[in-house]
């Protein structure tokens, strides 16, 4: 395994969720709340702060299924902050750095050769967490050990979050938003600097063959569970795991693609019919809209027995949960299962739990009711989604009515599936691609997401827009985007003269080891920055190892895309 900062990180604050992340492999659903997420805006910011404002926000908003008032609360940070920052900064300096050793691989944010600073981005208010951190101190290290960089200074570049009441709180969307900016314009983001600390960085990098030679790995209760992306999952141990998404394990030549994909569109655009049409198919229906279906049918609906003078009735959600159990016997010869809709089976199982908890709506138990009733909807739907079959489809119809106040006050129209947003956002994690069926002009066709305003996403990304409402162009498609994605396994070795360099490294206890200095460093407290771009530094003004990144092949360090950022 090749170690990053996070990885060891990981593994101090909870070595159970370094199994669960790097051991098993597990991933987790995206977390498509922009509300509560603040890893997708932070990596937006990151890239803004290099390449601009305008695309910083359209990589955020493209993060995203469909454009929402948050969506948009949320960029006017990205709009304000991210020039702030960028007046900071040296324009011409490193980016994205790629330190790479045998056991290794890290990024750094910045790096400016003129002055030999080092700094990490952190979109964050916990200041005292990252001033004690090591990551700055490992990052300096390895460059100047392996890659004979002159690094004089090293901190971190903070960015304030700002916390408020919430949209709620204000008569409407605007008023918020123009309080939110009068708060974003009173903040300056900054820029703190540590005293270097070897040793620090040496003790760090020492845990990394003491993490390899761990066999057993404990859960650790802290702070941090509860931000955890595995806290379902740990706390039920394995029992809630709709959150975890399964691997993606590379298909086998010759073998046909497990297909998961979530179609909606407007009634009598071809979503039924296209279903249809999908090999030895099992229609799953819920609105009794079967009249032009060829495949077998087993519908989900209540259904009522008289038996004399005894009636009995099962709900629709048992019925569909009971249909799920069977399937999973595989005693058919089905091949794909298609639900029709998925909407309404939400709608079954609200009503299912309403009548287990005793309730008539969420807001009677508002602290529980809604996570219980979606908690048992998606597991059962994650279920569905885990069936050994070839294609597993979900059809919604689609809802255009929602409006989308912009940052500007323009008021515009999405369009998305039939059914609540925080359900929405967690099946479009489970599938590998959602699709939308137009008609344009007596042209049926098959959409796949190319703007804000249209729900769209999934796990795979399809290079055509959109293509003929047909079974065989969607397999065909589907298949030559499934091959070309699929991940190709790595192997690291770690050499011996690593290891025997790693053994002698001589560490300084939390007792001996320097006192750390801060020096804050402000806009206004500099004469070396300023807004006006500064001039590229050039090749004769850089020392040994700064043309680039030096024995790495490439002169100029590829972005790349953080998945995770924990505080």
């Amino acid at each position: 395994m090749r170690f990053s900062f996070s990885r060891i990180e990981t593994f101090l604050n909870c070595p159970f969720k370094f199994k669960l992340n790097y051991i098993d492999g597990l991933d987790t659903l995206p977390d498509y709340d922009a509300a509560d997420n603040p890893l997708t805006i932070g990596t937006a910011m990151h890239h803004g702060i290099e390449q601009g404002v305008s695309k910083a926000i359209r990589e955020y908003v493209m993060s995203y299924p469909v454009l929402t008032d948050e969506i948009e609360t949320e960029s006017l940070k990205l709009e304000v902050l991210v020039p702030k920052v960028r007046a900071m900064i040296n324009p011409n300096a490193i980016f994205e750095f790629r330190i790479e050793t045998d056991n290794f691989l890290g990024f750094v944010d910045y790096i400016d050769p003129k002055s030999h600073t080092l700094l990490d981005f952190k979109y964050s208010n916990n200041e005292k967490h990252y001033l004690e951190s090591s990551q700055v101190h490992v990052y300096r290290h390895l460059l100047e050990k392996y890659y004979g960089m002159r690094i004089d200074r090293i901190g971190y570049l903070f960015i304030p979050k700002i916390k408020d009441d919430g949209a709620s709180a204000y008569e409407s969307i605007q008023l918020y938003r123009d309080h939110l900016r009068q708060e974003l314009n009173n903040v300056q983001p900054r820029i703190a600097y540590v005293t270097y600390d070897e040793n620090k960085a040496k003790k760090t990098l020492l845990q990394i063959p003491k993490i390899e030679a761990v066999s057993t790995y404990i859960k650790s209760k802290n702070r941090l569970c509860w931000y955890c992306d595995y806290r379902r999952y740990c706390e039920s141990n394995g029992k809630e795991d709709f959150m975890i998404l399964p691997k993606n394990e590379r298909r086998k030549i010759g073998t046909a693609a497990r297909r998961k994909l979530w179609i909606y569109g407007a009634p009598f655009s071809g979503k039924t019919t296209l279903a249809d049409k999908f090999p030895n198919v099992l229609m799953l229906n819920t609105d009794g809209n079967t009249n032009f279906v060829t495949a077998p049918v087993v519908r989900i609906a209540d259904v009522v027995e008289v038996d004399g003078h005894i009636t009995k009735k099962t709900l629709a959600w048992k019925v569909f949960k009971d249909t799920i159990d069977e399937l999973a016997k595989k005693q058919n010869t089905f091949e794909s299962i298609v639900v029709d809709l998925i909407e309404d089976v939400y709608e079954a199982c609200r009503l299912y739990m309403y009548d287990s908890l005793g309730i008539k709506h969420e807001s009677d138990n508002p602290y529980k009711a809604w996570d219980i009733i979606r908690t048992e909807f998606l597991s059962t739907i994650k279920r569905l989604m885990n069936l050994d079959y070839q294609n597993i489809v979900l059809i919604s119809h689609e809802d255009s009515s929602k409006d989308i106040t912009k940052r500007s006050g323009e008021t515009i129209s999405t369009v998305k599936p039939n059914i609540q947003d925080k359900v929405a956002n967690k099946l479009a994690g489970m599938v590998d691609i959602v699709i939308r069926c137009v008609v344009e002009d007596g042209d049926y066709k098959l959409s796949f997401k190319s703007d804000e305003t249209t729900f769209g996403g999934g796990r795979m990304k399809l290079s055509a827009k959109e293509i003929p409402n047909s079974y065989e162009e969607l397999a065909r498609i589907y298949d030559t985007t499934a091959i070309k994605s699929a991940p190709r396994q790595e192997t690291v070795k770690v050499t011996e003269e690593v290891k025997k360099a790693e053994s002698a490294v001589v560490t300084a206890t939390p007792e001996t080891a320097p006192e750390q200095s801060v020096v804050e460093y402000g806009i206004e407290q500099s004469e070396e920055k300023s807004s006006t771009p500064v001039e590229e530094p050039k090749t004769e003004e850089l020392s040994a190892g700064w043309s680039g990144n030096q024995g790495l092949g490439e002169e100029t360090p590829a972005p790349r895309r953080r998945r995770r950022r924990t505080e």
